[in-house]
């Protein structure tokens, strides 16, 4: 049974302080359209520019994991992403008017309830899993970092342990069977450090939100009573103690383990960016955010190759076609020599596949290398663009009116030659619904079963008649 993409009903906001900023921040979590995933948008900045939940834009783990793009940055969002995958929210759109997410009390928590205050509801669009196929493995001998993702078919589990040979903390461990249990065992821990990271941050001033509620504070030293009472006076407390579990009497423990737990609430956050929901066991000793983050880029870059070889088969270039070249010039603007696809296979309101028959007298190979002929990289692309224009195309009344223009290319590669007698064919797919007449598309380009060129594209259609 296929289960639907779920986003919020309505929007829904949180404020509070960031924990290393200090800064005041309100947080709004806003329904989103199918396929559109987490991303975070700066309400604050000249453009509001957009940044994607992706492990590809993580810049810092430091202190938390930090994500970039545009020009923009949003910090510390590991406790927010937890949330939304606790909750199996697909769909969020999060603005907010600062660079670091409100700390709150230094759990989940908050953004669960805020969720939960917006409610859900489904969505047309099936939710896609990515099942872990194999054991995964992660490992840091310096740091005795261990991590692995395990198959497991029907659900998203987790175990954790941690040991930071302190004999306060000792060795913990925590687990959830089941994604649905995150709310109930994990949300509420909350974030925990060090008494001499405590003084070592304060001495840096890098924790300006910090006010001693939102953390626990493990006591791994010594401490007398003018340190106590240097405590108390930073964060307007009239007394500061050392409890008899070994922790700052600033708060009591919502559970024995509560540091592993929040290790495991910590991790499901960082692991959202891997861009898709998952379905697997993942077990981990010592993790933290750089570990996590580096797991994460180990998983995408497995899901990006196994979705290659998807595409990749083999298409009759004999089949008859959804639109032949003359079909195609009354769609497209463009004409020999210009004109770079002669037939398109395949059109769907996704994806289209077009080809493109490469001969020796294509015009040019007379300046490209004449005596060892290579069809230049920067037309595969204007083929694969016009192929996706195509696409774009399909979704007006009236394509002879109009024109596609390029607004980006990504992550272009060439990964083989492309020659005279080559049967070159493109598969364009949509990464997100066509909006405004843009479109964002993955480009592949085959001959054979080979993939030899492929790309990210942007396109707007504009109306020039």
């Amino acid at each position: 049974m296929n289960v639907k993409q779920r986003t919020i009903k309505v929007p829904v906001a949180v404020s509070g302080t960031g924990l290393h900023t200090g800064e005041r921040v309100t947080m709004t979590f806003n329904p989103a359209p199918e396929n559109h995933g987490f991303k975070f948008r700066r309400t604050d900045l000249e453009g509001s520019p957009v940044i994607d939940a992706d492990v590809d834009n993580v810049t810092d783990t430091s202190r938390g994991t930090t994500i970039t793009q545009n020009g923009a940055s949003v910090s510390t969002i590991e406790h927010v992403l937890a949330a939304l995958v606790g909750l199996e929210v697909d769909n969020v759109l999060i603005d907010m008017d600062g660079p670091e997410t409100p700390i709150m009390d230094g759990s989940s928590m908050p953004f669960v309830q805020a969720l939960l205050d917006a409610g859900t509801v489904e969505q047309e669009a099936d939710r896609e899993y990515y099942h872990i196929p194999y054991n995964i493995h992660y490992t840091e001998p310096d740091r005795k970092v261990e991590m692995v993702a395990m198959p497991l078919d029907d659900d998203y589990r987790f175990t954790c342990m941690v040991d930071y040979n302190s004999p306060v903390l000792g060795t913990q461990h925590a687990t959830i069977s089941s994604i649905n249990e995150f709310k109930k065992e994990v949300a509420s821990s909350r974030t925990f450090c060090f008494l001499h990271e405590l003084e070592m941050l304060l001495k840096h001033n890098l924790i300006k939100g910090g006010d001693i509620n939102n953390a626990i504070v493990v006591v791994d030293k010594h401490v007398d009573k003018e340190e106590l009472a240097h405590l108390a006076t930073l964060f307007n407390r009239k007394d500061i103690d050392v409890a008899p579990q070994g922790i700052l009497n600033n708060i009591e423990l919502r559970h024995q383990n509560e540091p592993a737990r929040h290790k495991l609430l910590d991790m499901i956050g960082d692991l959202a960016l891997v861009g898709v929901p998952l379905r697997g066991h993942i077990m981990a000793a010592r993790p933290g955010h750089a570990a996590n983050v580096a797991f994460a880029k180990k998983i995408k870059a497995l899901i990006k190759k196994e979705r290659s070889r998807k595409h990749v088969k083999v298409y009759n270039p004999n089949a008859k076609p959804v639109y032949d070249t003359v079909q195609i010039m009354n769609i497209l603007p463009h004409r020999p020599p210009m004109l770079l696809v002669d037939k398109i296979l395949e059109l769907t309101k996704t994806h289209v596949v077009g080809l493109k028959a490469v001969t020796m007298n294509e015009p040019f190979f007379e300046g490209h290398f004449p005596g060892a002929p290579v069809m230049p990289g920067v037309l595969q692309i204007e083929a694969m663009a016009q192929t996706g224009g195509i696409l774009v195309l399909n979704t007006v009344p009236d394509p002879e009116n109009w024109l596609t223009l390029f607004l980006k290319i990504e992550n272009a590669r060439f990964k083989d030659k492309v020659l005279p007698g080559d049967t070159l064919i493109f598969r364009c797919d949509l990464i997100a619904p066509i909006r405004r007449g843009i479109a964002q598309m993955k480009g592949i380009g085959m001959v054979g079963e080979k993939v030899v060129v492929e790309a990210e594209l942007m396109a707007q259609i504009v109306k020039y008649k």
